[in-house]
């Protein structure tokens, strides 16, 4: 059935897809539930890259404080698939899994070893302390292409941080280094294994054609995918019906998230996120009742 603004029903306001300074996020996990609470969130997921760290203070900052929101446990696992990086959503994970720990530890030793190699050719490229530069934007966190588009922004090699990741971090660019992750199925696998829900995120964010996109939620749900983000911060009526049609087609449910990274005009927690009528959401699925 088509979407439109006209037919979107009145639900709580959800949304599962953030992220904090345990990642590229610029706000501290306490920092980001008061703004979540302050948009008038009722369920809401933390989904740093590659790391559940943020959680712990996000849930004690939560009880002591006695929110009305309904905090999710969250992870945004950076896979390979035909060269390109895919992200895929864990929701409603035991973070206290083993199996789960030992994969994250692994995924952050990859993300060690790119940033390293994304500094050294940018140095060759007479781009020198770019590696200082992020580590200092990162802390204690992971270093990411996030972090060194602050910094290469900062020292006026561009003037947003997506005209740096267009000038020297995308595929080809100076400061490209190809991903080292693991597959989709592998990601998937160690979800399941922690109890969670596997999520396509940002499916039309690839920027692939509409053959491979399809490809891509086709062998994302062979792989023992759950769901997919539709609806999204930015995005088209006509995007939102198209990932809605996929989604439906390829027997997955559908997910939501504003992909909040640092307060913004164009971004921001809650915001059109609506909830088309029709649909069937992922938290309303038997697998999210049962790892509840």
């Amino acid at each position: 059935m088509p979407m439109n603004d006209e037919n979107i029903t009145d639900f709580k306001l959800v949304d599962l897809h953030s992220h904090t300074t345990a990642s590229d996020g610029q706000l501290t996990p306490s920092q980001l539930i008061e703004r979540a609470i302050s948009k008038g969130v009722h369920m809401f997921a933390i989904t740093d890259h590659d790391t559940t760290d943020g959680l712990i203070e996000a849930h004690e900052f939560n009880r002591a404080h006695e929110t009305p929101l309904e905090l999710i446990n969250g992870v945004e696992i950076s896979t390979r698939w035909n060269n390109f990086d895919i992200h895929i959503v864990g929701l409603n994970l035991d973070i206290d899994n083993v199996e789960l720990a030992a994969f994250l530890v692994n995924q952050r030793e990859l993300r060690s070893s790119r940033a390293k190699q994304i500094g050294e050719r940018l140095a060759k490229a007479d781009i020198k302390g770019a590696y200082e530069g992020a580590k200092s934007f990162a802390g204690d966190a992971a270093i990411s292409r996030g972090h060194y588009a602050r910094w290469l922004a900062e020292q006026g090699y561009a003037t947003t941080t997506a005209n740096v990741f267009k000038k020297y971090l995308a595929r080809g660019k100076t400061g490209y280094v190809p991903n080292n992750w693991q597959d989709m199925a592998s990601a998937i696998e160690i979800i399941h294994q922690a109890g969670g829900v596997a999520v396509l995120a940002h499916p039309s964010g690839y920027k692939l054609s509409a053959k491979w996109l399809k490809r891509l939620v086709r062998e994302f749900k062979e792989s023992g995918g759950d769901a997919m983000e539709v609806v999204l911060g930015q995005q088209t009526i006509d995007d939102r019906n198209n990932l809605i049609a996929l989604s439906i087609k390829n027997g997955l449910t559908c997910s939501l998230g504003s992909d909040f990274h640092f307060p913004s005009s164009w971004i921001e927690i809650g915001k059109n996120m609506f909830q088309p009528q029709g649909v069937d959401w992922v938290w309303q699925s038997d697998k999210w009742k049962v790892v509840q």
